[in-house]
C-alpha cells in the first residue's frame, strides 16, 4: 500500500490562510490573504478554508494515508467531516461535533489522520457544526490504485461541480433569528454552482462559472450537492448525461437528461461534447413535492465550446418541474450497483437486526420563543439531544451518564404513518439515546416518512458506512409484502439516501466498523430540530476489530 501524505493547513476564518500540501516530496504553499467573497452581486465576509469558496479539493488515491491539519481562526467552534469516508476503527477522524469529537475551539488545531481504504470516486468534506457548512465545504477526489482503470470510457478531462446555497447575510444570525421566533429561518437567497449563482440573478457574468469543452471530447463531471436544505435537479442544455457513479460507488451506466441529487450525495456523469459549438447552460434548481412553499432559485453555469464568443446567448436545459415526483422516482429506480467481479455488491442476504424508524415533525411549547412554540423533529418519537462531551470519547472511556443505549428498534406507538395529516407529536421525548449494534451483525433499517405536520422527503446520511438501498416505496411499509420486492442482487450502494415524500426506504449494511456513528437527516433545518441519532457498534474479538486509541491532540470540551 502506498503512503502519500497530503498535508493541508486549514485555517477556517474570515482571514485567509496558507495551504501546505506534501505529497511525497512535493510541497505547495498558498499565500495568506484577506478577502471578502463576492457572490450574488455584493461582497460579505464569510467563513472559508484557505481563502477559497468552495474550499480546496483534496486529491488522494485508494490506499493513501491523508493528514489534514486544521487550525481554527474563526469566531465559531469548528469541526470538519469527511463525508462518505468509512474511517475504519477511526471515528476520531470522522468529524461531527460532539459525536466523534469536541469541536476545535477558536485559536486551536487538530490533525485529521486517516487512511483511504477500499474506496475510489467522488466524496466531499464540510463543516459539521451549526450551519457553517453553508460556506465551509470542498470536494474529495479519490483515484483508483495505479493500473486500475475506470469501468467506463476514460474521459479526456474531468470537472468538479459543487452545488450549494447562498445567504446574503450571516447564516448563523439568520438561524438564531428563526429559533428566537420559533420558526424556520429564512430560505437561502440563491443557489450556486462552484460558488457562483449565474446570470439568471441580477449579476454580471463574472459571477458565473464556465467550463470550456472541445468538440468530440468526453468529460467526467463530479457533481456534489452541498446545499443545506434542497434536493436539486441538474441538467445541461442540449446534452445527455451518463451516470457512472454515486457516492463513490460505480453504477450500471444509464443515460438521462437530468439527475436528482440530495444534500450530501455525489454523482459522477459522463458528457460528450457533440452538439453544435455554442454556449449551453448547466442548471440546478430545487425538487420539492411536499405541500411546502419554496423559492424556485435556478443556479446556472456555462458549458462552453472552445472558440465560441462570450457574446453568444446560452440556452437553458429543460429541467423537471420542481414537483415532478414521477421523474424523481423513475430516476432513482434506475440506479443500480455495477456488481461486477472486480466491484461486487456484497448485499447482506440474512438480517440479524431489524430496525424500523419513523420520521416525524412536530410543534412543542417554547417559553423563550416569541411564537410560544418551536418546531421539532424526531425518530421513533425521540428528539435527539446533543451531548456536551464527544460520544465516541464517552464510549471509549466508558463514561457514565452521557448517553443511553435504549433507542427503540420500533416506534412506541404504531399508527397510520402516511394517512390523514396529524398535528400531534405522539408523545415525543427528548434524549441522547443510541442503539447498540453487535460487531459484524447485519442490519436492516426501514426509514418511514410520516404525515406528522406534513409529509416531506428526507435525505439520510449514515457515518462510517456505506449501505445498500434494497427497497423503497410510497405509503406505509408493509412488513409482509414489501420485502418480497427487495433488490438483493444489484441495489445501489450509498452513504446518503432520500426517503421519498410520504414513503419509505429500506437499507442494509454489515456492522463491521466499531465505534459511534452518527445518522441524521442531511437537511440542516431538520438536523437542528433533532432528526438524528447514533449507533454504538461494539468491538469484535479479533486484534483489528476494536476502536483505535484516540489521538493525543483530540480537542477537549
Amino acid at each position: 500500500m502506498s503512503l502519500i501524505h497530503f498535508l493541508f493547513l486549514f485555517l477556517v476564518s474570515y482571514f485567509m490562510i496558507s495551504l501546505a500540501v506534501e505529497a511525497q516530496t512535493k510541497t505547495y504553499q498558498f499565500d495568506i490573504q484577506v478577502q471578502n467573497v463576492s457572490r450574488l452581486c455584493h461582497a460579505k465576509p464569510i467563513v472559508t478554508v484557505n481563502g477559497r469558496f468552495p474550499g480546496p479539493t483534496i486529491y488522494a488515491r485508494e490506499g493513501d494515508r491523508v493528514i489534514v491539519n486544521v487550525t481554527n481562526n474563526a469566531q465559531y467552534n469548528m469541526s470538519i467531516h469527511w463525508h462518505g469516508l468509512k474511517q475504519f476503527r477511526n471515528g476520531w477522524a470522522d468529524g461531527p461535533a460532539y459525536i466523534t469529537q469536541c469541536p476545535i475551539k477558536t485559536g486551536h488545531s487538530y490533525s485529521y489522520d486517516f487512511n483511504v481504504t477500499g474506496q475510489r470516486g467522488t466524496l466531499w468534506w464540510h463543516a459539521h457544526i451549526l450551519w457553517l457548512r453553508a460556506t465551509v465545504y470542498g470536494a474529495i477526489v479519490i483515484m483508483p490504485k495505479p493500473g486500475t482503470p475506470f469501468p467506463f470510457p476514460f474521459p479526456q478531462r474531468e470537472q468538479v461541480l459543487i452545488l450549494g446555497e447562498w445567504w446574503n447575510n450571516d447564516v448563523e444570525e439568520i438561524v438564531k433569528q428563526g429559533n428566537n421566533l420559533g420558526l424556520p429561518p429564512n430560505a437561502s437567497d440563491a443557489h450556486t454552482i462552484n460558488g457562483k449563482p449565474g446570470p439568471l440573478f441580477p449579476c454580471s457574468e463574472k459571477h458565473t462559472f464556465a467550463m470550456e469543452v472541445e468538440q468530440g471530447k468526453t468529460y467526467l463531471l463530479r457533481i456534489i450537492n452541498a446545499a443545506l436544505n434542497d434536493e436539486l435537479f441538474f441538467g445541461i442544455a442540449g446534452h445527455n448525461m451518463t451516470v457512472v457513479e454515486i457516492d463513490a460507488v460505480y453504477t450500471k451506466p444509464f443515460t438521462t437528461v437530468a439527475i436528482l441529487i440530495a444534500p450530501g450525495q455525489t454523482t459522477n456523469v459522463l458528457v460528450r461534447a457533440t452538439q453544435s459549438p455554442g454556449r449551453y447552460f448547466m442548471a440546478a434548481r430545487p425538487f420539492m413535492d411536499a405541500p411546502l412553499s419554496i423559492d424556485n432559485k435556478t443556479a446556472t453555469a456555462i458549458f462552453q465550446y472552445k472558440n465560441v464568443p462570450n457574446t453568444l446567448l446560452p440556452t437553458l436545459p429543460n429541467l423537471p418541474l420542481p414537483n415532478d415526483t414521477a421523474f424523481a422516482l423513475t430516476y432513482n429506480s434506475k440506479l443500480r450497483s455495477l456488481n461486477s467481479p472486480q466491484f461486487p455488491a456484497n448485499v447482506p442476504l440474512n438480517v440479524d437486526r431489524h430496525l424500523f424508524y419513523t420520521i416525524g415533525l412536530g410543534v412543542n411549547p417554547c417559553s423563550s420563543c416569541i411564537n410560544g412554540t418551536h418546531l421539532t423533529a424526531s425518530l421513533n418519537n425521540i428528539t435527539f439531544v446533543m451531548p456536551k462531551v464527544g460520544l465516541l470519547q464517552a464510549h471509549y472511556l466508558n463514561m457514565k451518564g452521557i448517553f443511553s443505549t435504549d433507542f427503540p428498534d420500533n416506534p412506541p406507538t404504531p399508527f397510520n404513518y402516511t394517512g390523514a395529516p396529524l398535528t400531534a407529536n405522539l408523545g415525543t421525548t427528548l434524549g441522547t439515546r443510541l442503539s447498540k449494534i453487535a460487531y459484524n451483525s447485519t442490519v436492516q433499517l426501514v426509514l418511514q416518512d410520516t404525515n406528522l405536520l406534513t409529509v416531506e422527503s428526507h435525505p439520510f446520511h449514515l457515518h462510517g458506512y456505506n449501505f445498500f438501498v434494497v427497497g423503497t416505496g410510497i405509503g406505509n411499509f408493509d412488513r409482509k409484502i414489501d420485502p418480497a420486492k427487495f433488490n438483493l442482487v444489484d441495489p445501489p450502494e450509498r452513504n446518503t439516501v432520500g426517503v421519498p415524500t410520504g414513503g419509505w426506504t429500506a437499507i442494509r449494511w454489515r456492522a463491521d466498523n466499531p465505534g459511534v456513528w452518527f445518522m441524521h437527516c442531511h437537511l440542516e433545518l431538520h438536523t437542528g430540530w433533532g432528526l438524528k441519532t447514533a449507533f454504538v457498534v461494539e468491538d469484535g474479538n479479533g486484534p483489528h476489530q476494536s476502536v483505535l486509541p484516540p489521538p493525543k491532540d483530540l480537542p477537549s470540551c
